[in-house]
């Protein structure tokens, strides 16, 4: 029964995860930047990186146990040193997955608006030289294509909006439905107040130009942000690493003192700085990603 009620909560999470991609008005395909599925291949991949890593520094902490009094392996230490590093890959691979996704999607929301942010800057000259909406997409869509390469999230964007309207569907609704998709407030917030004011004979190039001035704020604000913190995570990322290379040193150059290691007491001691080193390790991200 039990086992019948988790193949439902499954299968039922299963429905309710949102597609990675939706179908515009006029049957185009669009992304939907809130979540990031891994294809088979691409989960492989990241998988064995995660897993390699992990059985290496798993081998590197807790290897050798099961020796025998004089400090030769036994049978035993083998199958201990095969276990260890199976467990630890397996968990660093499967933890690795989602960091993965959730580092894809970050970087893919940063360039979405920095590249919104070109749209608007286009949007707003273009505007300001007395073209009307729809013109002026078709000029920015002209100008992104100097400025991005063709697989560009704005382009594809823009392709979009230009295509919907040529259709006979209205502008502010495409821009509402990008609006959704994108998971980005900034780009949310521009697509209801263009939706309100478009149709009412509001000034949009004032909208699009105070819009722009606001992400543009925001993003120089963030880049500063991410210049002072960054030696900080320097440090952070140094600190990752040299438990790691410590041990390894000491097992190289000192294999006398590196048997210490493969006691219970080494063993109860070195579990006992890893939990405290991841511990501090995800304190230390949450401190420093600061959101704007």
């Amino acid at each position: 029964m039990k086992e019948k009620k988790k193949r439902k909560k499954k299968q039922k999470e299963k429905k309710e995860l949102e597609p990675q991609y939706y179908l515009s008005a006029t049957n185009m395909q669009t992304l939907n930047y809130k979540v990031y599925y891994m294809g088979a291949l691409e989960k492989i991949g990241y998988f064995l990186l995660g897993f390699v890593v992990g059985a290496a520094v798993g081998y590197l902490f807790y290897g050798g146990l099961g020796k025998d009094e004089y400090g030769n392996p036994t049978a035993l230490t083998y199958i201990l040193n095969a276990a260890v590093m199976g467990i630890v890959g397996i968990l660093a691979g499967r933890f690795f997955l989602p960091i993965r996704t959730k580092q894809i999607l970050e970087k893919r929301k940063r360039e979405l608006n920095e590249q919104f942010r070109s749209m608007l800057e286009g949007l707003t000259t273009s505007l300001g030289a007395g073209n009307n909406v729809m013109d002026s997409f078709l000029n920015v869509q002209e100008d992104l294509k100097m400025q991005y390469e063709e697989d560009a999230y704005i382009l594809r964007e823009v392709e979009v909006i230009i295509n919907g309207v040529q259709n006979n569907v209205a502008i502010e609704d495409l821009l509402y439905d990008f609006g959704v998709r994108s998971g980005n407030d900034d780009i949310m917030n521009f697509a209801q107040v263009f939706r309100v004011s478009y149709r009412k004979g509001g000034n949009i190039r004032d909208i699009i130009q105070n819009t722009h001035s606001i992400l543009s704020q925001k993003m120089e604000i963030r880049e500063d942000i991410e210049t002072m913190v960054s030696s900080n995570k320097m440090e952070q990322n140094i600190m990752v690493v040299m438990p790691i290379i410590l041990v390894g040193l000491i097992k190289g150059t000192s294999p006398e003192f590196a048997e210490n290691f493969a006691t219970l007491t080494g063993v109860i001691s070195t579990t006992l700085g890893v939990v405290c080193f991841v511990g501090a390790y995800i304190l230390g991200q949450k401190i420093l990603d600061i959101k704007i």
